[in-house]
């Protein structure tokens, strides 16, 4: 079912490309705040240097972004939000194995695991990630009264969700939760419920990220990384995935890249050269964010005016 739904994902991502070949450059919008703002800043900057016409495909599945990178034809060229490990398959696959995908090495640090609101910690005494294996735990989070919890796991198409799905069931906890797969907006919008209401609240979460800057947050503690603890496999890489890993510790050390189709090196030199260069700062990405969902402003402004009162850095980004 999945991979169908990412081969229809796959048509929908595609089906406006056609009347986009035109433009010198298509870049994917994932819809979500910290990735939907770097695409910007590099899409203006793009259209600011080299006076590149970069246009957009919206779509949430990463599988799919990485196919079209990969078939080199100007349906996708540039995915600005390659999160490792979570996306180390498709890597090893296209950059490692076909070698028709590039990967920028200036990445930037970023974190994930579970958030908990404060009032977790501090009322509940929720703390650790084992904490959540306790069926009376669980019912801390049930809002709907089932007598499951809710735990939200990431979107659908996410590299990451699939890693939670085993996480939460080697973390011994999924049976006392509901692991819920939904967009990012509809997470938002429970946890903004749970914070205005002093209220318990789980789910993964990443930084950078918007609501660090908007909520009292706090990481669960887990288990250090153990890679031998953290064996993934992702549903394009076998359809057993599920069965046949076994995650039951914390993330690797995170870092964010920025991907390209190989053809672009040929097309774009120019670009391709700045992309290799241009580094983040995570605070930025964290204040990109927040401007665009708590300030309401649109991420092209967003972008525009950092680029406008970061000059030096653009500069170097592009080589004056």
């Amino acid at each position: 079912m999945k991979h169908l739904l990412e081969t229809a994902l796959g048509i929908l991502l595609l089906a406006p490309v056609s009347s986009a070949l035109a433009a010198d450059v298509t870049m994917p919008d994932p819809n979500y705040a910290t990735a939907t703002a770097v695409m910007n800043v590099i899409k203006n900057a793009a259209e600011q240097e080299l006076g590149l016409e970069v246009s957009t495909v919206t779509t949430t599945a990463v599988p799919v972004i990485w196919e079209a990178m990969d078939r080199n034809k100007g349906e996708v060229d540039i995915w600005p939000d390659v999160w490792l490990p979570n996306q180390q398959g498709l890597v090893d696959k296209y950059v490692k194995g076909a070698g028709t995908v590039k990967l920028a090495q200036n990445g930037y640090e970023a974190k994930q695991g579970y958030c908990v609101t404060q009032v977790t910690v501090d009322k509940h005494g929720i703390k650790d990630v084992s904490d959540l294996a306790n069926p009376d735990n669980a019912k801390l989070f049930d809002t709907n009264g089932d007598g499951k919890g809710e735990i939200w796991i990431g979107a659908s198409g996410w590299q990451s969700t699939n890693i939670e799905k085993v996480r939460a069931r080697d973390y011994g906890f999924a049976d006392f939760f509901d692991l819920q797969s939904t967009d990012e907006a509809v997470a938002a919008a429970s946890l903004d419920r749970a914070a205005k209401a002093d209220k318990p609240w789980v789910g993964y979460c990443y930084s950078p990220h918007q609501n660090f800057a908007r909520y009292k947050l706090a990481f669960l503690t887990e288990p250090k990384h153990d890679p031998a603890k953290f064996v993934i496999l992702q549903p394009s890489e076998d359809p057993q995935w599920l069965e046949k890993s076994k995650v039951s510790s914390a993330y690797a050390d995170t870092t964010v890249h920025v991907a390209y189709s190989a053809s672009l090196s040929q097309r774009q030199p120019d670009l391709t050269a700045a992309l290799d260069r241009i580094s983040f700062n995570p605070d930025d990405v964290s204040k990109w964010a927040y401007a665009i969902i708590v300030d309401k402003k649109a991420a092209d402004e967003v972008a525009k005016e950092w680029i406008k009162a970061h000059p030096d850095d653009v500069a170097k980004w592009f080589g004056h």
